[in-house]
């Protein structure tokens, strides 16, 4: 009797084990699912194409997100749903778990990036700004704002300063530069659309994009919002009087590459077909790209029957309506120009 009892406790145990193993590994993938990742702060997580859930366990072994890999599969098989991930750039946050993870990666919600286009701003610096965003797809290289109109398929001698919206964009990482720039640029289009609609009755403008002009030199010219309709005001009573704008922002546009921080008498006199001291009327282009509030300055420009205007010293500037009062005012912002000077 004791003979039999000793061999059936070692047939028992023997059959038992394959359970116990189950139950055991049971446990540890329920551990591993809700076990925090290995983060200190967010980090940028890339699942490329074609990547299996043991290629997943690799990059979470190898980038040391995840202790215990190894339950991957298993817990995937245990999971099926969790399988089904989907390629691309995802943003992992601390607290975040390897249940989280998955179903980050199943939801296939990738992470945003933002870039930003500053009002003022000319077309060449926004396209050194989109060749230095992380996390996007190129497809710009060597171009300058002179040949951009061909990537964007426009004739070959289109120059496309001032015609995208200056904002904050989101992309993704399968976004295009490309595909930014046009984006902003049809934005720049619907606003453009919709303030000529509503314009003012009897502007000196024949088109759109003669407001669009006017709204980047008012941008170049002042940066205090309260300003923007009485600057706009001046330019507008100057083309009513058939008076050049000589606004030294277009002259600087024109000179581009020798312009180095202080505007000359010789600059002035610097033929170029951006230069308002010399050619009649608005320049050919726009020559910055304005934002909402300069587009609204210049299709509702103040009532005022000023021609002139000179810095004031404050950031803001001084109003005239003869040249008296304007020389006046240069004078005045001359003295106290030097006497800053001579105590710095």
């Amino acid at each position: 009797m004791n003979v039999s009892i000793n061999i059936k406790w070692p047939l028992i145990i023997l059959l038992m084990l394959p359970f116990t193993l189950a139950i055991g590994c049971l446990i540890q993938i329920k551990h591993f699912a809700p076990e925090p990742l290995i983060l200190k702060k967010d980090e940028i997580f890339t699942l490329p194409s074609g990547t299996n859930y043991a290629g997943l366990e690799k990059l979470l072994r190898r980038q040391h997100l995840a202790k215990k890999t190894c339950w991957l599969p298993w817990l995937i098989k245990l999971e099926p749903k969790l399988a089904e991930v989907k390629a691309g750039t995802y943003r992992l946050q601390p607290g975040m778990t390897v249940r989280d993870l998955l179903n980050l990666l199943v939801s296939g919600k990738e992470a945003q990036f933002s870039i930003q286009f500053i009002e003022g701003e000319r077309l060449k610096e926004w396209l050194t700004v989109l060749s230095r965003a992380p996390y996007m797809k190129h497809d710009l290289h060597d171009v300058t704002p002179q040949t951009l109109g061909v990537k964007l398929g426009d004739p070959a001698d289109s120059i496309l300063e001032g015609e995208f919206y200056p904002d904050t964009y989101l992309y993704t990482a399968t976004t295009s530069d490309s595909a930014i720039l046009k984006r902003a640029r049809q934005r720049m289009k619907l606003m453009l659309l919709k303030i000529w609609e509503g314009r003012a009755e009897g502007l000196p403008y024949e088109t759109p994009q003669e407001l669009l002009i006017m709204a980047s030199i008012v941008e170049k010219e002042t940066a205090i919002k309260e300003e923007r309709a009485r600057v706009a005001s001046v330019f507008i009573n100057r083309l009513r009087a058939g008076m050049k704008l000589q606004t030294d922002p277009t002259v600087i546009y024109g000179i581009s590459e020798d312009y180095h921080n202080s505007i000359t008498r010789r600059d002035l006199m610097t033929p170029t077909p951006y230069n308002t001291y010399i050619i009649n009327g608005l320049p050919p282009t726009p020559i910055a790209m304005p934002g909402q509030a300069s587009l609204k300055a210049a299709a509702h420009p103040e009532e005022s029957e000023y021609l002139y205007f000179v810095a004031d010293g404050r950031g803001g500037h001084v109003f005239s309506t003869n040249l008296a009062s304007h020389n006046q005012a240069v004078r005045k912002y001359r003295q106290g120009h030097d006497i800053r000077g001579n105590n710095e």
